[in-house]
């Protein structure tokens, strides 16, 4: 089994769906990795993961544009046919396990109520 875990920011609010009367949620979540190359340039290249949760869906509310997540899953690839009609391939994730990050002061998370944990003291990083 290939498992993925990641920490990034949603590109968008969270859809609930159902499909076959299962409920679903849809986000797209996105990594930025900054770093510098031998010659002194900076340089950021950002990664978005279309991410799939079916459990956990009482989170949908919370799950809004611009928050931080830890996602954890089974991750794919799909292949598709850009606009331009180029070959292209986007990152999907099936999500086993997510967690609502930041403050634990952030009043919009509640992060006792979502994750069922304790919201994180102010932590150093």
């Amino acid at each position: 089994m290939i498992k993925l875990q990641f920490i990034g920011y949603l590109g968008h609010d969270a859809v609930r769906k159902e499909v076959n009367g299962t409920p679903l949620l849809s986000f797209r979540a996105a990594h930025t990795r900054r770093f510098t190359n031998l010659q002194g340039e900076k340089h950021e290249h950002t990664t978005w993961v279309d991410c799939t949760c079916w459990k956990q869906v009482n989170v949908a509310p919370y799950l809004t544009t611009g928050k931080q997540v830890y996602l954890e899953g089974v991750p794919s690839v799909e292949s598709y046919v850009s606009h331009a009609g180029e070959p292209m391939a986007g990152l999907k994730l099936h999500v086993t396990r997510l967690e609502l990050l930041g403050r634990a002061n952030d009043e919009s998370q509640k992060p006792d109520e979502v994750t069922g944990e304790n919201a994180a003291e102010d932590l150093p990083f």
